[in-house]
């Protein structure tokens, strides 16, 4: 007779799951008990920190679509997973969290780390529910699934230690296999009006997010059967590859000065699956016209108004915009786009030979453009790492990108990784981090070690939080509490099991890099000395500006001496 944590077990293997990470403890232990028997069917990954594992959960829900499962203890395992399940949440992705709790018998007696986990994750859970007795666990675990893929969003089961190991006689029948999410039917009014509109306008651009996750092919075509130019969010980074002629690459502060100018002069924007929020960076409310299309309605005409807001899948509209008689725009004004984009690209292409030490950061993307295997995994912290990685590192067809786009949580990245190892294991996986965002999780380190992945992780060592260098100097103010203690990154990789590798310039990182793509059985870090430098916005608006001018007056004032300035050639492409 099987208990109740077999019967939970049978429900995840059901929906596909095939490993899960977690660290066990007292209160989830008979949960694991469970996973350990059937141990041929479900692996159990054991990182160090369970925020670590709940960022891998995020992230490979992220890459794959597919629910990603993580466990802890309650009380402090369970509140440090918040964090990781605030990025799946905040960007969408389906995730099964198992939460311990004390047993039954216990509950509401303020024991020894309980914590009300139903109350503490009902702000981060589409679905939140603590279990009260194993006759109903594994139908709760079916239910907890089907919520996540249906919601995009993350499930929380709170499980009180006495109930996973009780008897019981029944089986249920999980309900994966007649599971199916429905699209809705695509509204051919709405087309009809949306395609009168495109034939009318003369400098339409499109804007996607990752709603064309799946139809990136359909995208493509569209926005060369129309002659478009087009600007993807960067969290949709290389859902139509970035070389692409009519890519304007990003929009915003991390963006091209080509998209800036682009969305400030269209007369129709056409947005695709994105719910991309900073509306700075959009036309001016009344200038242009809007055709918004989007699997969730509550993102239709939240960020802009829309003239034709469609509720539907977006490979299946833009396919049925294709078939109803959309004609092709004149060109002029993709063209005029990409003569701006083409010297946009030419500034890019000359800093790929900067010299000196420490290196430069354009220099470092570029090699890893050149040197990354066609089908590379890319997991991209947040800070600098993103900055770089947003111009300098373009993502092909066959290649993957993440990040946490809308919580933007620091340390994201090894953790984004580890998940890539585990469900991509013959791809190259590297990824790049800030020093400042590492060190927040550079314990599980030792878990790529422990698994034998062959990733490549990349600290940018600075010895400075840069982005936030950046960013209070562009509000104004005097940089503070932002410079970092030096560490020996490379030495604590080896201290780990792992190789490390210490680099100051371009020929010693190249070197590194082609060493590193050699491991096949051990993590590699490669702790590369950059300049602090932050890359500036694609266009300096008026604020940002002023905000430059008010530090460096202040800077002046107190340090008697200018601060040190990108160069002026810089400043002049992109204020001018």
């Amino acid at each position: 007779m099987k208990n109740g944590a077999d019967r939970l077990v049978d429900v995840l293997t059901a929906w596909g799951v095939d490993h899960v990470y977690g660290l066990p403890g007292d209160s989830i232990d008979t949960t694991v008990e469970g996973i350990r028997r059937q141990s041929d069917k479900i692996k159990f990954i054991q990182v160090r920190h369970e925020e670590v594992g709940a960022l891998a959960a995020a992230a490979e829900a992220k890459l794959t679509d597919k629910l990603a499962v993580c466990l802890s203890i309650g009380g402090p395992g369970a509140i440090h997973m918040l964090n990781g399940l605030y990025d799946a949440k905040m960007d969408h992705a389906p995730v099964l969290a198992l939460l311990g709790q004390v047993e039954s018998n216990l509950l509401n007696t303020g024991y020894f780390q309980e914590v009300n986990t139903p109350q503490l994750f009902e702000d981060v859970a589409v679905y939140n529910r603590s279990v009260t007795s194993v006759d109903h666990l594994a139908e709760t675990v079916d239910e907890a699934i089907r919520t996540a893929y249906e919601k995009k969003g993350v499930a929380v089961l709170t499980i009180p230690d006495d109930i996973p190991q009780k008897k019981l006689a029944t089986a249920f029948k999980p309900t994966a296999n007649s599971f199916k999410v429905q699209k809705p039917v695509v509204p051919m009014a709405e087309v009809e009006e949306a395609v009168e509109l495109m034939n009318r306008a003369k400098k339409p651009i499109a804007l996607f997010g990752t709603g064309i996750k799946h139809s990136g092919e359909i995208m493509q075509r569209f926005v060369e059967t129309y002659k478009i130019p087009f600007v993807q969010t960067l969290p949709a980074k290389g859902f139509i590859p970035d070389d692409h002629p009519n890519s304007l690459g990003q929009v915003g502060k991390l963006g091209t000065k080509a998209a800036y100018h682009a969305m400030k002069e269209a007369d129709l924007i056409v947005m695709v699956g994105t719910n991309y929020p900073y509306t700075a960076y959009l036309p001016e409310t009344g200038r242009a016209k809007s055709i918004q299309i989007n699997l969730e309605p509550s993102h239709l005409n939240k960020r802009y108004p829309a003239d034709v807001a469609i509720h539907g899948d977006a490979g299946e509209v833009v396919s049925a915009l294709l078939n109803s008689g959309i004609q092709a725009s004149d060109g002029q004004f993709l063209a005029s786009c990409q003569k701006r984009m083409a010297t946009w690209n030419s500034w890019v292409e000359e800093k790929k030979d900067l010299k000196g030490s420490p290196l430069a950061p354009e220099v470092l993307f570029d090699q890893i453009k050149k040197t990354a295997p066609r089908d590379a995994v890319f997991a991209i912290d947040v800070g600098t790492a993103t900055s770089w990685s947003s111009r300098y590192l373009p993502v092909g067809r066959d290649q993957q990108y993440t990040i946490s786009a809308w919580l933007g949580t620091m340390g994201c990245a090894l953790p984004a990784a580890i998940a890539s190892s585990q469900v991509y294991p013959d791809r190259q996986v590297i990824s790049i981090n800030g020093d400042g965002a590492f060190a927040m999780v550079m314990e599980d380190f030792v878990t790529a070690v422990k698994y034998k992945m062959p990733l490549i992780n990349i600290v940018l060592n600075n010895r400075k939080l840069a982005f936030i260098q950046y960013e209070q100097q562009s509000a104004g103010q005097m940089n503070y509490a932002i410079d970092l203690a030096d560490m020996d990154y490379a030495k604590f990789a080896e201290a780990a099991g792992g190789i490390g590798y210490t680099v100051t310039n371009k020929q010693e990182f190249a070197q590194a890099l082609k060493k590193a793509y050699k491991s096949k059985d051990r993590p590699v870090l490669i702790n590369a000395y950059v300049a602090d430098d932050a890359p500036l916005p694609g266009q300096i608006v008026a604020n940002e500006a002023k905000g430059y001018t008010k530090f460096g007056t202040q800077y002046l004032t107190k340090k008697h001496q200018l601060p040190k300035l990108p160069p002026i050639k810089d400043i002049m492409r992109h204020f001018f």
